[in-house]
């Protein structure tokens, strides 16, 4: 590493102003940011299904308390979507 000593006046005149270098970083961000945009594909009906809060089964009791019951919820979509 390299020392530097002076005063503030003599350290800005040397290394410039820290504002200046993070507006520029800050803008080559949004730049590259523009340039990686994906196109967003829809959803498939399980997906959509999964996502609806009304669609939830969970467990009751037990270890996995809380947590949504897939299986029951993949029976429930099966017998659902037959016609």
């Amino acid at each position: 590493m390299v020392k530097i000593e002076g005063s503030l006046d003599e350290l800005r005149a040397l290394l410039g102003r820290a504002e200046r270098s993070v507006a520029t970083a800050s803008e080559a961000v949004k730049e590259t940011k523009k340039v990686a945009k994906k196109t967003k594909r829809k959803l498939s009906e399980w997906q959509r299904y999964v996502k609806n809060g009304a669609n939830h089964i969970k467990f009751k009791r037990g270890p996995k308390k809380g947590r949504l019951d897939l299986a029951a919820m993949s029976k429930a979509f099966k017998r659902r979507s037959k016609k």
